[in-house]
């Protein structure tokens, strides 16, 4: 299985949301790593033929999306940032719905339905109405109804937004047992989401991809530039203006700073250890003061 992005464009009113992406993705989970406003989500809905492309294409094992139509979507799994729902269904009522919509024989659905209501921890909730359920309760059946069809390419946009430490965790597992034979794209503005399960990890911003690599490749891209000192408080203004900031401390005798930087920023400061946040401030953090020009 694999998807071919070529020279993709989404234009809205003259603004760019998508900009002449190229990325080509086979099995496995990629981790598609932007602020809110990157393009993330136009990206998605083009991938899940919500959306027409203003330019470029978009191909399933050489075949275009569009002219695959009902063939390409019963290889698709898709969980929305906002997905609907009827809050007078139940749980097990809910996704028998979703199931049907998909087009699975009864036998299946129920098969699939029990499945993964086990899968994502609903088995005390099933026969809750959806309305009653908490915010991480409704995501999780949201992550359900995306993997009913057992898809094959599983598309999920922000999926962990309202989930508890201990559900990130549960969804984290789950995905990483789903993906073996299976495309998996998680858009998402959290680290920690991507950094253990992405087989790869892609930057978005301003609708472009400004850099693709494994949690480790990105990691080493940051040597050198990554710094800890230990500062007066009345110099936190000064350094927060000059430079990007990923982490600052305070005590009682000052504040130890965690700095972005090419160069040596001050006579005191001693080279640390990169980290995924450290690559994520870099290519999306501002100064202080700095306006967001985000899309």
């Amino acid at each position: 299985m694999e998807l071919n992005i070529t020279n993709l464009t989404k234009e809205f009113a003259g603004m760019q949301a998508v900009n002449h992406l190229n990325i080509t993705m086979g099995s496995g989970v990629y981790g598609l790593l932007g602020v809110n406003g990157a393009g993330k989500t136009t990206l998605m809905r083009m991938l899940c033929t919500l959306l027409h492309p203003t330019s470029g294409e978009i191909t399933c094992d050489g075949k275009e999306i569009f002219a695959m139509d009902g063939e390409y979507r019963k290889l698709l799994g898709y969980l929305p940032q906002d997905f609907g729902f009827y809050p007078e269904f139940t749980v097990e009522n809910y996704l028998h719905y979703i199931a049907t919509i998909k087009g699975l024989r009864p036998v299946v659905a129920q098969k699939r339905v029990k499945e993964m209501i086990g899968a994502v921890g609903l088995k005390k909730a099933a026969h809750k109405k959806m309305k009653k359920l908490s915010g991480g309760m409704k995501r999780r059946a949201g992550i359900a109804q995306a993997m009913l069809n057992d898809p094959k390419i599983l598309i999920l946009d922000e999926p962990t937004a309202g989930l508890d430490p201990n559900e990130r965790i549960r969804f984290r597992n789950l995905i990483s047992e789903l993906a073996e034979e299976r495309l998996v794209l998680l858009s998402t503005h959290i680290v920690s989401d991507v950094e253990y399960i992405a087989n790869e990890i892609l930057l978005m911003r301003d609708g472009k991809l400004v850099h693709r690599g494994t949690a480790k490749e990105l990691i080493d891209s940051m040597q050198q530039q990554v710094w800890k000192c230990y500062i007066n408080k009345n110099e936190v203004g000064h350094l927060l203006k000059k430079y990007k900031i990923s982490n600052m401390k305070s005590d009682a005798q000052g504040v130890e700073v965690r700095i972005i930087s090419e160069e040596k920023p001050i006579p005191n400061a001693v080279l640390e250890e990169a980290n995924l946040e450290d690559v994520f401030l870099y290519y999306f953090g501002e100064k202080a003061g700095e306006e967001n020009d985000m899309v």
